[in-house]
């Protein structure tokens, strides 16, 4: 009996253990928590007096050739305002790439009142070689944030991206027959001590 117990548990910890990454993702979603942003379809009803000034960052992750950037590095919202902003992105490589953008918002207490309407970050983003686009992020900050007296001297909220590389499927074999890729064209690499 006393084993039984043991093995059920230990079963129930590994089934834990697995569900933990995700359901924290879905708690930090949900509340906010950690700096999350929350994610809307419909602006607020309200708009309030108060303005606050939302900064951006962007930053690119290790092994991405591209140049990431705010078309401007912070304005002022009233709380309740829909805004769009744009961030700009190359692709520096000559080959196609793939990125996602992981976001968050500092301090962390304000990612409870920074809602998203539409962002890039939701989906992967593909670049063609030389490639330059514009995107946009539409947010705005609950003005439920005037009820909240701990946030009575938020002055300032910064949204932060990073974008990480994904890894691209290869290319079709006939499409790579006919274009050799460029770690290809030298053939097999060789191998130390002439191997």
């Amino acid at each position: 009996m006393i084993a039984a117990a043991c093995g059920v548990f230990a079963a129930f910890m590994v089934g834990m253990a697995y569900a933990a990454v995700p359901l924290y993702s879905w708690f930090c979603r949900t509340t906010g928590f950690g700096g999350v942003p929350q994610v809307a379809s419909v602006a607020p009803a309200q708009m309030s007096d108060r303005k606050i000034t939302v900064r951006f960052d962007a930053n690119v992750g290790p092994g991405l050739p591209w140049r990431f950037e705010p078309e401007r590095t912070s304005i002022e919202v009233r709380l309740g305002e829909v805004v769009t902003v744009f961030y700009k992105v190359t692709n520096l490589s000559e080959r196609e790439t793939a990125g996602q953008a992981a976001y968050n918002v500092a301090p962390p207490t304000a990612g409870t009142y920074f809602t998203k309407i539409n962002c890039f970050c939701f989906t992967e983003q593909r670049l063609a070689p030389g490639e330059k686009r514009e995107m946009a992020v539409v947010f705005y900050v609950d003005p439920v944030l005037t009820q909240d007296s701990e946030q009575n001297d938020l002055n300032t909220i910064t949204l932060s991206y990073t974008f990480f590389p994904l890894r691209l499927p290869p290319p079709p074999l006939g499409a790579r027959a006919s274009r050799p890729h460029p770690e290809d064209a030298g053939g097999a690499p060789a191998l130390p001590g002439g191997g």
